[in-house]
């Protein structure tokens, strides 16, 4: 999710304007499908009020990126041009279990486990359609970030 302060936006903007080479969780490849975090907190009260209670919602964002697309993406509206240089995921587990001591690491195991599988809707359950939202792009947040 993102959105303002967040913890995944955030951070990366902050990284990708200090720093002319940034290491990628390995090739960029992983996809994601970010969602804004009001969207999904306005999904999740109105699946509260749906007829069916049971039902299961899958909530991606509009668009699927490669995490590589992403990185540049953010890197483009923060004004930024770092080189986006592959990290296999070999080299991040260590690195994660040291940041693991510390006391706000930067990187965790959890994150890097994460970031080696895709991350979208399936297509299996219904999602923000089912719900009456159109959900905002990543853009709606990076455009106020300069």
């Amino acid at each position: 999710m993102f959105g303002p302060d967040d913890a995944f936006l955030q951070p990366i903007a902050a990284l990708l304007r200090r720093v002319p080479i940034f290491p990628m969780f390995g090739r960029g490849e992983t996809a994601l499908q970010p969602s804004h975090v009001e969207d999904v907190a306005e999904a999740t009260v109105r699946s509260l009020d749906a007829p069916k209670a049971d039902v299961i919602y899958e909530l991606g964002g509009p668009r699927v990126y490669s995490y590589k697309e992403l990185l540049a993406l953010i890197a483009e509206h923060v004004g930024s041009r770092p080189l986006l240089l592959p990290a296999p995921f070999v080299m991040w587990r260590p690195m994660a279990f040291a940041a693991e001591m510390l006391p706000n690491p930067p990187i965790t195991r959890n994150q890097v486990e994460l970031m080696e599988i895709d991350n979208v809707a399936s297509r299996k359950y219904p999602g923000f359609g089912a719900l009456d939202i159109l959900p905002r792009g990543i853009e709606a947040v990076l455009a106020t970030m300069r």
